[in-house]
């Protein structure tokens, strides 16, 4: 197999570096042989015979590693990249500027440290850029140095560093570098790296040992079993890659009102990072008319119905025609009805340890849609539910609840308001105890696939066992045995479930098949959880107060400094609205490159299948829940730091998942009841894509003055600027204590 022009330079450039970083150390290894292992053997280190051109050298040449993470060649995040860079540029600058800092036993340690650190990191790179499989094909010694030495070189790396800053901050020379005048400016300088390391140091290498945690997991994973079932189909190369076929429907869907626009998609080379503006073009063709909106929806749903493959047993079929196949192996059908008297139909939401209810519901309601938070016609819908109680009345409604123990799914709201759930997830024991178990202690009822007849199923343990189902292996018997179900009743059909990258794919379009199905055979409604990052269509007020916000923010000196630093960094919200048969439609592009294009095609589906769903005549609940604190979000460290600073822009606030359960039941039991909501297909839009602009509870992402995916890295730097507080003002407690002490007054 070839390698390309960006592998071979990559090659080149990692080989270039793990030399030069070889050389580094064995040049420092000999010197402490020569002299043995001593404080004062480190101390000489630097003046090694070429050490310090070669070090200056190979760590400056690390600079390159931003424009590789900025252009695209390479995975890093640009604004971690550039830190950790940048903290070694400050550190090289202080060795070779400052004779007081390059010897003293903490230079060496640092040179030491970051060298053996780098020669195997260069070396796993080459491998996996080589093999093509940075997991596993790499060499394993490699693999495992690559992973490990963190936990013994970080430490003696950061000590070494910090001497390194402190020496040179006692060093004239160092500090008059730009002459006496600017002598205070290099030592607040250098003197915020130590600063910084204080609050940074451990987070980083606990996120270097989660990182081990997950290589070695997915090293040493069992081979994936035999495609079954819904399956990306098998491409050029052999493998089943999800880039060729998320361009393929996206390229389709436009295709139907743009071949030009669909023509770029086919051709765009860096799919994983550029995917963005072609969404934004998508859009842009939508807003144009009714009609294109329904063409596009309809051709990308086609599309992706077409090429992706149904594996049954030998036989491998397009999607679509696994789909217009009967079952021939139902499932039995499970069925526990809750053992607590019914409650009065009250909504309550879980806020800030209180659970809130009629009038200090509405109360924090009101807060939210002045702050900006949710948008009017989500209060609306959250206050109906608290002024018309029959809205709650859930004992004679039957909800499909696909994922239904989602995190962000309402199965807990619909027991303890009695509703009829027929539940499908995973036939996993655990999942299945946790369900059955609250519906027990429910007054509402849950209906569920089994492998046996439940009266034959002797304990509660073998019923966990024998219950649930596979969305990807068995779509059609799924779509079949629920179909069946209660017959004469209004089923709503809950899309909830989620997984990690190309899977989530599968799911979603999984769950728009049975959907499909369902809303048309059944005249099912439907029901989805929108995403704030993401496109959408928003209200002339949102836009205007983003506009208001970013007037505001611009000028804080915060605001002004990350914009400095980067484009990509605070980057309007407010964008210019896109104008079509109806009038001007304001748009909000809320995509966020870090979840990748999968991700957006997953919810796109969902959206393209809510519009068409709708033009049919169904009732369809699709309302943009707020980002939740949910457990699969936060156990990334960067997401879970980001969240912590969002709030500091007006008016982000991050909601817990049971605060999002509870006021997006809400909203979508108010779609379900009040046919004035756009959720009603008889109200009339000018655009089906205007659905998402109503019920909307984003969280701020509307209204907030600059785009979601612009603000992580500011938000993550808030985050570690709040932690530092006490370092830092520790620091200038004792900072003025020995100004006193040398001035003379103490």
């Amino acid at each position: 197999m070839g390698t390309s022009g960006k592998d071979g330079y990559l090659i080149a450039y990692n080989v270039a570096c793990c030399a030069g970083w070889a050389m580094v150390l064995s040049l420092a290894v000999q010197t402490l042989i020569n002299n043995g292992l001593s404080f004062d053997s480190l101390a000489s280190i630097y003046d090694a015979p070429s050490l310090s051109k070669t070090l200056t050298y190979v760590q400056t040449a690390a600079l390159l590693e931003i424009v590789h993470a900025a252009i695209g060649f390479v995975r890093s995040p640009v604004f971690i990249t550039t830190l950790q860079v940048g903290s070694r540029i400050a550190a090289l600058l202080a060795v070779t500027q400052s004779s007081q800092a390059a010897h003293q036993f903490g230079a060496g340690m640092m040179i030491i440290s970051w060298a053996a650190v780098e020669v195997p990191r260069y070396a796993f790179y080459i491998a996996a850029l080589i093999t093509g499989d940075a997991t596993k094909k790499t060499p394993f010694p490699l693999f495992w140095l690559r992973y490990s030495l963190f936990a013994v070189l970080y430490p003696t790396g950061i000590v070494g560093e910090l001497t390194v800053f402190l020496g040179a901050s006692k060093d004239d020379a160092f500090l008059n570098m730009f002459g006496e005048n600017k002598a205070y400016l290099m030592y607040y300088f250098i003197m915020s790296f130590p600063v910084i390391y204080a609050p940074g140091a451990l987070p980083m290498i606990f996120n270097m040992a989660a990182n081990r945690k997950k290589a070695f997991k997915k090293r040493f994973a069992k081979p994936a079993p035999p495609a079954m079932g819904l399956v990306w189909p098998i491409d050029k190369k052999g493998g089943r890659s999800s880039t060729p076929v998320a361009k393929e429907i996206l390229a389709a869907a436009i295709r139907a009102v743009s071949p030009e626009k669909a023509e770029k998609v086919l051709t765009e080379r860096n799919w994983r990072f550029g995917y963005v503006k072609h969404f934004v073009g998508m859009v842009e063709e939508q807003m144009k008319s009714p009609e294109n909106a329904l063409k596009v929806a309809e051709a990308g749903l086609a599309k992706a119905h077409e090429i992706f493959q149904f594996i049954d047993g030998d036989t491998t079929t397009s999607f679509k025609d696994a789909m217009a196949s009967k079952s021939t192996k139902p499932y039995y059908t499970g069925f526990i009805k809750g053992e607590a008297p019914k409650t009065k139909n009250v909504l309550e939401v879980p806020y800030k340890g209180q659970n809130l209810s009629g009038q200090a519901l509405k109360d924090q309601v009101d807060k939210w849609v002045s702050y900006g938070t949710i948008e009017e016609s989500a209060g609306s819908a959250i206050k109906n539910c608290v002024d018309r109680p029959g809205y709650l009345d859930l004992s004679d409604r039957y909800f499909v609840l696909l994922g239904a123990g989602s995190a962000m799914g309402p199965f807990l709201v619909l027991m303890a308001l009695g509703a009829n759930v027929i539940a499908v997830d995973l036939d996993r024991p655990n999942i299945w105890k946790r369900l059955i178990t609250i519906a027990k202690n429910s007054s509402g009822t849950i209906t569920f696939a089994l492998k046996a007849e439940q009266s034959t199923i002797k304990s509660d343990n073998d019923l966990y066992a024998s219950s649930g189902c596979n969305l990807f292996t068995d779509t059609p018997r799924i779509r079949d045995w629920v179909a069946n179900l209660y017959p004469g009743k209004d089923l709503t059909v809950g899309c909830y479930a989620y997984l990690n990258g190309a899977l989530h794919v599968q799911v979603s379009l999984a769950m728009d098949a049975i959907c499909k199905d369902l809303s048309e055979k059944r005249k099912a409604s439907l029901a989805y959880l929108c995403t704030p990052t993401d496109l959408h269509v928003i209200t002339e007020e949102a836009h205007k107060a983003s506009a208001n916000e970013y007037k505001t923010f611009s000028s804080k000196p915060y605001c002004m400094f990350m914009r400095l630093l980067s484009k990509r960094f605070l980057r309007k919200n407010a964008m210019k609205p896109l104008a079509g048969v109806g009038g001007d439609f304001y748009v909000v592009n809320g995509l966020s490159v870090a979840q990748g294009p999968n991700y957006a095609l997953a919810k796109r589906m969902q959206h393209w299948r809510a519009v068409v769903a709708r033009s049919k005549g169904s009732i369809v609940s699709s309302n943009i829940a707020p980002a939740t604190s949910t457990v699969s979000v936060v156990q990334n460290r960067t997401f879970a730091w980001a969240y912590e600073g969002m709030p500091y822009f007006k008016p982000y606030e991050i909601s817990a998942p049971e605060t999002s359960n509870a006021v997006m039941s809400a909203i979508l039991f108010s779609d379900l009841n009040d046919s004035e909501n756009a959720s009603n297909p008889k109200v009339k839009l000018n655009n089906p894509n205007e659905l998402f602009k109503y019920g909307s509870f984003n969280g701020g992402a509307w209204r907030c003055a600059y785009q979601v995916d612009s603000i992580g890295e500011a938000s993550v730097l808030i985050y570690f600027g709040r932690v530092a507080k006490p370092y830092v003002a520790g620091i200038a407690v004792i900072g003025t204590a020995v100004g006193l002490k040398l001035a003379g007054y103490v």
